[in-house]
């Protein structure tokens, strides 16, 4: 049987932020969670029905993936999920204190199970410049990050002596609280869900098993990055905590201003200006691009504002088959500093310009008739 739509089991529209999916969530559960339904056999299926829908809608990659590639995208079949994916959701009381833990006083902290944790995704804000962005480059970047404490092995427990059996949970890692008719297992509030406790902790870490390092990583850009794309780094993030598997790093690309260029997309855009002769006259001028000086021609009258196109001047993006534009805005520029020559030879021409102003200044005529229209002349 098909599985129903994630965003349609939660009630949502496919655009909803994270609190609505949340605050939905809560909704469903708290309606079809077992304990409350003891006489209904189907309110175990809502329930495991929803708590899989926020499962995938409530990470941001796992979201992704479904709203690109549907159910295949997030079948931990096809490999889309590891061992705390849907397929493996645990008892209903895990999942009930999931969403419900804040309500009733913590939750299960990282997620880990028996004290292991994933460690920490990161994140790194690279700025580059527009052309490394759109040739392609590899830079070194240095990070802080949570590493294993040598001292301890990360145990956290002083050298020559081990961590013991919590006495609040017996090293289960979770206790279980009766809140009226709920019945919620929950971290345990004494050691935090790793069933152990350090009695003499270790001098470098102080107990925690890991200590706060920097390290140095190389990272390749592809050609075509644009702002606010995230180059993931497998494994990079911080350990995890009692031999947790690490996090992922995500640089997060930032482009920095250019002197010439505006980035849209895999378009450029660039003014040019031009002399008010050119501009009359017509000729020909020379403009940049990434890869050196072009030249376009200017026609006899051009206009300020003129937009001329340079097909394939652009930049070609990660996910484009092809390069870009290059457009470039034209804009008349009015001489300054002028000479007394300059002016009369400016007022001879604006003499001939208003004895035949429809022939020679079209728009400025065509304005001052709407004007005329407007005040009813």
């Amino acid at each position: 049987m098909a599985k129903k739509d994630y965003y349609e089991v939660l009630g949502v529209n496919r655009d909803a932020s994270e609190d609505e999916i949340k605050k939905a969530y809560r909704k469903l559960a708290m309606k079809h969670h077992p304990d409350r339904n003891p006489d209904n056999p189907k309110a175990e299926d809502h329930f495991k029905e929803a708590k899989e829908a926020y499962e995938i809608l409530s990470d941001a990659q796992k979201r992704a993936a479904y709203d690109q590639y549907g159910h295949a995208g997030v079948d931990p079949q096809a490999g889309g999920f590891g061992p705390g994916g849907p397929g493996n959701m645990g008892g209903f009381a895990d999942a009930f204190s999931d969403i419900f833990g804040d309500i009733f006083g913590g939750g299960r902290g990282g997620g880990g199970r028996g004290g292991v944790y994933r460690g920490a995704d990161l994140r790194y804000n690279l700025e580059i410049s527009l052309e490394d962005a759109a040739r392609g480059t590899e830079t070194r970047i240095r990070i802080p990050t949570m590493e294993q404490c040598e001292a301890c092995g990360g145990s956290g427990a002083k050298q020559g002596t081990e961590p013991k059996t919590c006495p609040t949970c017996h090293g289960h890692g979770q206790v279980r609280m009766q809140q009226g008719f709920f019945s919620i297992q929950q971290t345990c509030p004494k050691c935090h869900g790793s069933g152990r406790f350090v009695a003499d902790p270790c001098h470098g870490c102080h107990g925690s098993g890991r200590v706060k390092q920097h390290k140095t990583l190389s990272v390749k850009i592809p050609a075509g990055v644009d702002e606010g794309d995230r180059i993931r780094l497998s494994g990079e993030g911080e350990h995890g905590a009692g031999g947790g598997p690490p996090g992922d790093l995500y640089v997060q690309i930032h482009i920095k201003p250019h002197s010439v260029f505006q980035r849209d997309h895999d378009d450029l855009h660039c003014e040019m200006p031009i002399s008010f002769t050119t501009a009359a006259l017509g000729g020909e001028i020379e403009i940049p691009t990434l890869d050196g000086m072009a030249k376009i021609k200017i026609p006899a009258e051009t206009q300020s504002g003129k937009v001329f196109r340079l097909r394939g001047k652009g930049i070609k993006g990660v996910r484009s088959h092809g390069h870009g534009d290059l457009m470039c805005h034209v804009v008349v520029e009015t001489p300054v500093s002028l000479t007394e020559r300059q002016k009369e030879l400016l007022r001879e021409l604006e003499a001939i310009n208003v004895k035949d102003g429809s022939r020679h200044n079209p728009r400025a005529e065509s304005w001052m008739d709407k004007v005329k229209d407007f005040f009813g002349g």
